[in-house]
């Protein structure tokens, strides 16, 4: 928690405005073929824990928060979705997390 938001309050400092500044939840890897076998359901508690506590100090500081962890979900029944090494995000799933932000890119460009 106090490393999260500490970090939080550096990438605040670099933008120089709170409203330039958003957070990503941490996608659920345990779905993908890397995790699959390593007590997926630990990994998802572990991660919906950590998201929890990112999503409350991001609200505490008025950051908005974007759950990109339900598009990861999708990995488990599409493979399209994780990269070859059969861990991280394929260009799929990076393509619905850019489409979150982007539609909150254009409201802040339009302010």
């Amino acid at each position: 928690e106090k490393e999260f938001e500490k970090l939080l309050e550096q990438a605040i400092s670099y933008c120089k405005s709170r409203e330039n500044v958003f957070v990503l939840s941490i996608p659920d890897y345990g779905v993908t073929p890397f995790g699959k076998d390593k007590n997926p359901t630990k990994i998802a508690d572990e991660i919906a824990a950590f998201n929890e506590v990112n999503k409350q100090i991001a609200e505490k500081y008025t950051i908005t928060y974007f759950d990109v962890t339900k598009i990861s979900k999708k990995a488990a029944n599409d493979r399209s979705y994780v990269a070859e090494d059969g861990l991280h995000p394929a260009g799929k799933m990076y393509a619905e997390w850019s489409a979150l932000v982007s539609i909150w890119m254009k409201n802040q460009i339009n302010k």
